[in-house]
């Protein structure tokens, strides 16, 4: 019945009054499923577009069809590979391990050693570990060649008193191979509480085979900046990090040493594996005059921001830096600044190479993804990646600086012959003490030798090179580099060049 019909009925119903009101609407039954068919669709409809219309809406409509992961098709093959896996796999397949496992061989693939994912697990474990305290053996590792190498062992830590050095590979923990884990995997086996040891396979050198390196973990000191006064009113001050006081600390060393005398400066960043770039810029700013570049950061299809000195506090002495292959990341943007935009003379020996900045996040299952998200430039757009710095003055470190760890347990007397012996006895004669012949025989002049050093440490005079007569060995060599640094003496008769000029 249309409505034309229904108004008629209705007309006939109100004028005759007198008639019985018994008629009723005839539906044949298809058009009553009609009728109701469209009463249920119209009353969809506007609830359908209450809900979601308008300012007052209550509900997000999702198209499942437009659902991103199921239209990328680069991840075709991964899903295919997950589910032929699932259904015939002969075992149990444990689905966390499984994600967690591609989204490492997603990490591994950039071939980025500073990009890195942590699992939960890990991610919590090295939290806890970071916040509780700052114990452990005090060095800056990466991931290198499948292995981890060391960037530089912090000053004063149990890393640097045991002789670690700068491109130290460590190949073992515990006697437990480290062979293709990532830097952060390594921290959670090598970081611990003071007072306990732990035992690091060291490999120096391309030929040199690894040796056991015990160290015990102690508190890494928190001071980055470490002044003194030397000669001729030249003041020196080693950064060891560039943390989140870094600057302050350096403001007070700077001022305490003016009111000492101080006619110029030498900043020694050797050693110094970086930090906070927030720190890099506020000290880069302290030697670089207002409005000069002090370096470039370029993230992914933009063009490269220029950060500029400031009006800030400025240092307005005559000034060297001195550089080393352990100088990284946050050191080489202060390298750079002071080199390219302030005139610096810069001394010492290639730096590290990292240009790259990386930005941690914090995934929704307390996991953790750090990616390389940009990569920083000189003042004059130089990529120092994997490539360094250069020193204006090139000054290496003396041969014996790089004498590879002589293995306390291991005893050495008179009649043994090997590569070993022979670095004991350079290390001898280094420090003042006559071998005889550095040949690797360890003969009556070696055994003299060591009976005098001995002696010196009031150890009992046996002869034999082991235990506390090793260790003893070392750091008095450990002295003998810090004394006569030739980087530092160059760096002095730099200064004093231009100071006389």
């Amino acid at each position: 019945m249309d409505d034309k019909e229904k108004s008629d009925q209705i007309q006939d119903n109100e004028s005759n009054e007198n008639k019985s009101v018994r008629q009723y609407i005839q539906l044949k039954p298809f058009s009553l499923i009609m009728l109701i068919f469209g009463l249920v669709l119209a009353t969809a409809g506007i609830t359908f577009i209450t809900l979601t219309t308008g300012e007052n809406k209550v509900v997000e409509v999702v198209n499942p069809l437009n659902n991103a992961a199921l239209d990328r098709k680069e991840f075709k093959k991964f899903y295919e590979a997950y589910d032929e896996m699932k259904m015939n796999y002969f075992d149990e397949v444990d689905d966390s391990a499984i994600i967690d496992g591609a989204i490492n061989g997603m990490i591994d693939a950039l071939g980025d050693p500073y990009s890195d994912y942590l699992n939960e697990k890990e991610a919590k474990q090295l939290n806890e570990s970071i916040s509780s305290s700052f114990e452990g053996i005090g060095a800056e590792i990466q991931e290198k060649s499948g292995y981890i190498s060391v960037v530089s062992p912090i000053k004063n830590s149990p890393a640097e008193r045991a002789g670690l050095l700068p491109n130290d590979l460590i190949t073992a923990v515990d006697g437990k191979s480290i062979q293709g884990l990532s830097s952060s995997e390594a921290v959670l086996l090598i970081r611990g509480e003071k007072g306990t040891t732990v035992s690091l396979s060291i490999k120096r050198g391309e030929t040199a085979e690894p040796h056991e390196v015990k160290i015990e973990r102690d508190i890494i000191p928190i001071e980055t900046v470490y002044a003194e006064m030397l000669d001729d009113g030249i003041g020196h001050i080693h950064i060891t990090s560039f943390s989140e006081g870094t600057y302050k600390e350096l403001l007070t060393a700077i001022d305490g040493l003016k009111v000492d005398g101080m006619t110029s400066l030498i900043v020694d960043v050797r050693q110094n594996p970086g930090g906070m770039l927030s720190s890099a810029i506020h000290i880069s700013d302290l030697f670089v005059e207002k409005g000069k570049n002090l370096f470039q950061i370029e993230t992914k299809g933009k063009k490269p921001e220029v950060f500029a000195a400031t009006d800030k506090q400025k240092v307005d002495v005559p000034l060297v830096l001195v550089i080393d292959d352990g100088s990284a990341s946050a050191s080489e943007i202060l390298a750079g600044a002071l080199k390219e935009s302030a005139g610096t003379t810069l001394i010492g020996i290639n730096s590290f190479g990292k240009g790259t900045v990386q930005t941690p996040k914090d995934l929704p299952d307390g996991s953790n993804l750090k990616l390389t998200t940009a990569k920083w430039l000189t003042p004059n757009g130089n990529w120092i990646h994997k490539k360094g710095i250069a020193p204006d003055i090139e000054v290496p470190y003396p041969s014996y600086a790089l004498l590879p760890f002589l293995d306390p347990t291991l005893e050495m007397k008179e009649g043994m012959l090997s590569t070993i012996v022979q670095s004991a006895e350079e290390m001898l004669k280094v420090i003042g003490y006559d071998p005889g012949e550095v040949d690797g025989k360890f003969d009556n002049k070696t055994e003299s030798a060591v009976k005098s050093l001995q002696k010196d440490l009031s150890i009992e005079s046996t002869g034999i090179l082991q235990g506390d007569t090793t260790l003893g060995l070392m750091e008095k060599l450990r002295i003998k580099i810090k004394e006569d640094d030739p980087q530092l003496l160059k760096a002095k008769e730099v200064l004093l060049e231009q100071i006389n000029k």
